[in-house]
């Protein structure tokens, strides 16, 4: 079941410097996730200083289960870098399926 995760970073001070500190460990997850088919798409929510702010992905798991132990395991969740992550059900329309990898691999 594809997902929309809409996650947003706290607003303290320190927020941006626990991001950082995150951030190579938040992109090896990730990857890990892209290569088995399960991350489709992520972007980071910029304010208007263009500095990182939280995250939008796009993912694909086979059910809540995976999506919630994937966020157990994810560094910005367990480095207290998102403070606010919501979930949708999501779709991807045929005009971007062509996108899509066309099945998961195995890490």
């Amino acid at each position: 079941m594809q997902y929309m995760v809409i996650a947003r970073d706290g607003n303290d001070e320190g927020a941006l410097e626990r991001r950082m500190a995150a951030r190579e460990d938040h992109i090896k997850v990730g990857d890990e996730y892209l290569k088995s088919g399960n991350f489709l798409m992520a972007v980071a929510l910029l304010n208007d200083d263009q500095e990182m702010i939280g995250s939008v992905m796009l993912v694909d798991f086979e059910g809540r289960e995976e999506l919630d132990a994937w966020l157990e395991v994810e560094p910005y969740v367990t480095g207290g870098v998102w403070k606010h992550v919501e979930f949708f059900p999501a779709k991807v329309g045929p005009s971007f399926e062509q996108f899509l990898p066309n099945k998961k691999q195995t890490a």
